[in-house]
């Protein structure tokens, strides 16, 4: 079963080259200006444009329900052939929310709570974006389970970049 990926936009090329992957999740304030690594079709390259914030703040942007609407899409429309990369900045907030979301989306029987341990035990650093995970635990029918899952994981390490890890959805 192809796997989730996820790392920092520093390592994105290398991770994409390192998994075969051929379809990547972006998650940047500035999204717009990152370019496909070589391998990786316009159209399967998904660029969700959103700070790493959880209350509105000027000058940035909130993650809302479209972007997460727009991941759910793009996850359930992955053809699982090929290992998928999300990356944010740092590989440790919006990135690890997505791929939480991400597995949340493709194995709907996965326990929150194990699946939130899986993703504590795979990266020491994984500090899921709270907003996001709160819109797709909503999105997703599951009544806070995702939200509580996270919260009892706690703050991930301090880090200032995550180090490129993947996470099993089986």
């Amino acid at each position: 079963m192809p796997s989730l990926h996820i790392c920092s936009l520093s390592r994105l090329h290398e991770t994409v080259e390192k998994t075969g992957a051929r379809q990547v999740i972006t998650l940047l304030t500035e999204a717009g200006g990152v370019p496909s690594p070589a391998g990786i079709l316009p159209e399967r390259h998904l660029k969700l444009i959103a700070s790493d914030i959880t209350t509105p703040m000027e000058g940035h942007i909130l993650p809302g329900a479209e972007h997460v609407e727009r991941l759910i899409a793009f996850v359930k429309a992955w053809d699982r052939e090929h290992p998928l990369v999300i990356h944010c900045w740092a590989g440790i907030s919006r990135s690890t929310a997505s791929a939480y979301i991400a597995a949340s989306v493709l194995n709907p029987s996965l326990d929150e709570v194990d699946l939130a341990t899986r993703l504590r035990a795979s990266s020491p650093s994984a500090t899921p974006n709270p907003r996001l995970i709160s819109l797709a635990d909503g999105m997703l029918g599951r009544s806070g389970r995702m939200i509580a899952a996270i919260a009892g994981i706690g703050r991930g390490s301090d880090a200032f970049e995550g180090v490129p890890f993947s996470l099993a959805y089986d």
